[in-house]
Order: C-alpha cells, then sequence, then structure tokens
C-alpha cells in the first residue's frame, strides 16, 4: 500500500516553509509519540508515518524531487509517494534529517553546521484524587524521575565545565555524505556520522560526574494544578517539565495521568452520579421527605405516596461540573425499599389486618415472626 502525499501527512501547504514543517511535525509526533500512547498501534503507526514524511520534505533535494515526481530519489522505478524511508535501505536520504528531530539538532544559517543538541525525553507520573476534588479542583504534588543538567560539568559533559570539541570526521554537521549512482544520475545521501553519533561534538575528558553525558537521574517534586471536573484517566500536558535538553535540545513535557479514586456510594457517567436510597415500606406507602448524600452536600428529596421500588428520581445540580467549568450534572436516585427479614408476631398480625383491610387474601405465614419468605410468601396452613 502506497504511502500518503507527505504534505497531507503533516497537514500543511505545499508551498510551507522549513519552520512550518518543523512545527507541524514536532506537534504530531509529540501528540501520536509510543510513550505517550502505550501499546496503541495505531498512534505508533501514525508515529512513523509523520517521521517519514517530515524526512521528505525537511530535505530540499528530497522535497524538490517529490514535487517534480511525485516519489523521492532513492526510489527507483516508484510510482506515487512511495515508501518516505527511501525503499527500507539503511543510510536512506533523509534519515539525517528524522535524527535531526528526533535528537534536537539545528542547522545554522547559511553554514550547514549544525549546533550541538539532543531534545529531553518525555516523562510521566502518576495522581490520584477523589471525587470531592473533581467537584472544586485541586492542587497536587507528584514526585518526577527525570535526567536533570549536570551540575559538575554545567551540562557541557566534560570535566571541570571543558567545552565539547567539534567532530572532526564531520566536521560538526552530525552526519556524513555519500555520493551513489542511480538511474536518473548522482543522489547524493547522508548517514549520522559514526564518531560523533550524530552530535557533531566529541568530548575528550569526561566529567565525573555524569561521565560525559551531560545530564544525571534526578527526582523532584512538581506541583500540578488540577482542574475541576477531570475524569479518569485523562492527562494533564505541562511543556518543559520534562528531562532537560543537552545542548541546544529542548527540555521534555511532562504527562501527568489522572486517576479518579472510586467511590463506592456513587456511580459516575462523565458529570452525572448514580445512587440508591433505601427507604422503609411505611415511607414508600405513605411518602416523606429524605435526605440524600451527595458529593459535597446532605440534598432534600421528597418520597411520594405509593413510591414504588427502583422508582428513579433525581436531584439537579448535585452532580459532578464539566472540565471547562459550567452547569454541574445530576444526582440520580434509584428508590429501594427496604423490606423487614425478620418480623415480631405483633408485626405480622398488623400487616395481616392491614392486607384484610385492603380486601386482600392475607398471608397466615408463620405463627411467629418469620422471614420476609415466611411472611409474605410461605405456605398456608
Amino acid at each position: 500500500m502506497a504511502a500518503r502525499d507527505p504534505y497531507q501527512v503533516l497537514g500543511v501547504a505545499r508551498d510551507a516553509s522549513a519552520d512550518e514543517l518543523k512545527s507541524a511535525y514536532r506537534k504530531l509526533a509529540r501528540k501520536y509519540h509510543p510513550d505517550v500512547n502505550p501499546n496503541d498501534a495505531t498512534a505508533e503507526e501514525k508515529f512513523k508515518e509523520i517521521g517519514a514524511a517530515y524526512a521528505v520534505l525537511s530535505d530540499p533535494e528530497r522535497r524538490e524531487r517529490f514535487d517534480r515526481f511525485g516519489t523521492t530519489d532513492d526510489q527507483a522505478g516508484g510510482g506515487g509517494a512511495g515508501d518516505f524511508f527511501g525503499g527500507g535501505q539503511a543510510g536512506g536520504a533523509g534519515f539525517g534529517d528524522l535524527f535531526d528531530m528526533f535528537f534536537g539538532n539545528q542547522t545554522q544559517g547559511g553554514g550547514g553546521r549544525r549546533r550541538s543538541g539532543r531534545d529531553g525525553e518525555d516523562v510521566r507520573a502518576d495522581v490520584e484524587i477523589n471525587y470531592t476534588e473533581v467537584l472544586s479542583g485541586t492542587s497536587k504534588t507528584v514526585r518526577v524521575d527525570r535526567m536533570a543538567t549536570c551540575t559538575g560539568c554545567k551540562g557541557s559533559g566534560g570535566e571541570g565545565g571543558k567545552p565539547p570539541q567539534t567532530c572532526a570526521t564531520c566536521k560538526g554537521s552530525g552526519a556524513v555524505s555519500r555520493v551513489q549512482n542511480t538511474f536518473i544520475g548522482q543522489v547524493r545521501t547522508q548517514t549520522v556520522c559514526p564518531t560523533c553519533s550524530g552530535e557533531g561534538v566529541v568530548i575528550s575528558d569526561a566529567c565525573k560526574v555524569c561521565r560525559g553525558k551531560r545530564v544525571v537521574k534526578d527526582s523532584s517534586e512538581v506541583k500540578v494544578d488540577i482542574p475541576a471536573g477531570v475524569e479518569d484517566g485523562q492527562m494533564m500536558h505541562m511543556p518543559g517539565r520534562g528531562s532537560d535538553g543537552i545542548g541546544a535540545g529542548r527540555a521534555g513535557d511532562l504527562y501527568v495521568v489522572i486517576s479518579v479514586e472510586s467511590d463506592e456510594r456513587f456511580e459516575r457517567r462523565g458529570q452525572e452520579l448514580f445512587t440508591i436510597a433505601e427507604i422503609t415500606f411505611a415511607q414508600a406507602a405513605l411518602g416523606d421527605h429524605i435526605k440524600i448524600e451527595g458529593i459535597d452536600d446532605e440534598y432534600p428529596l421528597e418520597i411520594p405516596a405509593g413510591t414504588q421500588p427502583g422508582t428513579p428520581m433525581k436531584v439537579k445540580n448535585a452532580g459532578l461540573p464539566p472540565l471547562h467549568g459550567g452547569r454541574r450534572g445530576d444526582l440520580h436516585v434509584q428508590i429501594d425499599v427496604e423490606i423487614p427479614t425478620k418480623l415480631t408476631e405483633a408485626e405480622a398480625k398488623l400487616i395481616r389486618e392491614l392486607a384484610e383491610l385492603r380486601g386482600e387474601k392475607a398471608p397466615r405465614g408463620e405463627e411467629r415472626g418469620g422471614g420476609i419468605l415466611g411472611g409474605f410468601f410461605g405456605k398456608f396452613k
């Protein structure tokens, strides 16, 4: 199956600038990143697709060739958009650009050299809240495990803060080029520099604290302001609060996954809450005014005379608020009539008398108060 048009994949116009392409790619890559969408095969495929599309459009030569022929430079005989990665060949054209986006190297104006850098990784933290906190919103402090800039070398990677040296192999570009002959002529391709692994710099005297990695493991606390109305499993995005970037790379983002603690009193469906209210036979028959326990208060509820078991009722505005503010949902109440399981002889006599007054055939049940089955549906003498 042929890949889609890379312009459509990134959602950009055909005359989009390099900055517009990079911005569109970063936005989509972070949205569909496998770490953000664990065990989601669809998101993973989308992530690969947008990476492949950017690999084509970020390379001026490959982009021009695609615009002219509808295929990339190393797809011999290809028709349509084809495989953006260049037919799966190792070191195919555009890999350097894909590496550039993943690891944060950025081209400086005019010289073709790159500022050494790598973006920090996104990290995840989990926090649990209860329904009361869902109702009003809350602030929580979460512990975040991430990679932070090394204080021993201040992020340079060299002992005592000594700066890294420009890679002699790639002259700081992070990539090495080669020219190959194809049916359409000579084509220049790029691969990641094997000496500096694409960073453009090398460290001769590594920092003893971070061993030249420029970042170290860190565990710190972050305050998270959680808005009212959140639901279980929702995620908060905090840009720049993930792992520190290396060199010119930007910091990663923090994703806080919210778990809402279950409450045995209620069942939640969005903004609506559902509960059960138990009333006595007398209350159901004669009617009454009762109070229902809600999340934040007790609410009055009128029980009409003759209320049947299972009758649904509703307390307006006693549910939960929507995420972005507005009217609260409702508290839905299902009426459950409590039938006594044991009756005294006097209680059973009164019930039989009631049945006779209503013209019903009074069940005899047990002589002395029995269970509900004995009193109402038991065998007759």
